[in-house]
């Protein structure tokens, strides 16, 4: 982390950053209100955090289900001698069900996680992965926690375990 950001990731920047991962489409007075900031004093602390970085953008959360793709998976793959697209847009291509690519370390070249209409379609996708390399899915009952937010806490427990 970075002089800089050390500097906007104060106890009011991090509230900034709950309250925006909570609500992106919050006012830049509803926002002040909650961290104890005017309008404009809140309005330059995000676009200096926007500036620095560390928020990169805004976007919605979409229920898959309920847009016709029920079925999460998780797909480990293991790479053969053929290259795994690299870029995000060719990726995006050929693997429109994609929501996250990982690479990885240990046994396992990448990690992805896909949404899916059916078995069929599942079926479809592990198909076009299986020139890249051996693709091992696993179907995901339920999520404990999803799209959980990034927290001030981690980053004092990372200064707790490394004194």
């Amino acid at each position: 982390m970075t002089i800089d950001n050390h500097a906007l990731l104060d106890d009011i920047g991090w509230q900034i950053l709950r309250e925006l991962q909570l609500d992106a489409r919050l006012s830049f007075h509803e926002l002040g209100r909650r961290v104890g900031l005017s309008a404009p004093a809140t309005a330059e602390r995000v676009r200096k955090l926007e500036d620095s970085g560390i928020i990169t953008g805004y976007g919605a959360r979409i229920d898959a289900q309920r847009v016709g793709l029920p079925i999460t998976a998780i797909i480990r793959m293991t790479t053969l001698k053929v290259t795994f697209p690299q870029q995000p847009d060719e990726m995006s291509y050929i693997f429109p069900e994609m929501l996250e690519c990982h690479r990885v370390t240990g046994t396992d070249s990448y990690i992805l996680k896909i949404v899916v209409s059916s078995i069929t379609h599942l079926e479809q996708v592990i198909n076009r992965l299986v020139p890249y390399g051996e693709p091992a899915t696993s179907i995901v009952l339920s999520s404990i926690i999803s799209n959980e937010i990034i927290k001030q806490e981690a980053q004092e427990m990372k200064r707790e375990t490394s004194g």
